[in-house]
């Protein structure tokens, strides 16, 4: 029963100190989230319910 507590201590521990992998970013997220700011910034960008209208959806 000791053994038993200690793994479950260790698991607590483990868990506090994971990481999320999805949000990790790779790089293809990186130069994709940087694109995005680039064409933000330009105004390039369009509302998606400005798109849905232009489309007649």
């Amino acid at each position: 029963m000791k053994d038993l507590e200690f793994v479950k201590k260790e698991l607590v521990e483990i868990k506090k100190h994971m990481v999320d992998i999805d949000r990790i970013l790779t790089e293809d997220d990186y130069k994709a989230l940087q694109e995005y700011n680039i064409e933000k910034s330009e105004g390039k960008l369009i509302a998606h319910e400005e798109l849905k209208k232009e489309f007649g959806l």
